[in-house]
């Protein structure tokens, strides 16, 4: 499996009218559902603590879920 696989799958379910989150380990897709509400409030305290930590120290960016990073592994 590739990003691109992965995302192809995404316009699939998405397009069906699926909400699911799709993630990518080692080669196999992950299948998650939407966040509920407690996760969603949990989350948006975290973030607002570190928002409020990092910000004033300038330690750098903070971002939320939505950013659309993908993560490399770097082997040595």
């Amino acid at each position: 499996m590739t990003i691109k696989d992965v995302e192809r799958i995404e316009s699939i379910l998405s397009d069906a009218g699926f909400d699911y989150q799709l993630e990518l380990e080692q080669g196999s897709i992950i299948v998650t559902g939407p966040s509920d509400i407690v996760a969603s409030e949990v989350s948006l305290q975290f973030a607002s603590q570190l928002l409020n930590w990092v910000k004033p120290r300038r330690l750098g960016r903070v971002f939320d879920s939505a950013g659309g990073f993908i993560l490399l592994a770097l082997s040595r």
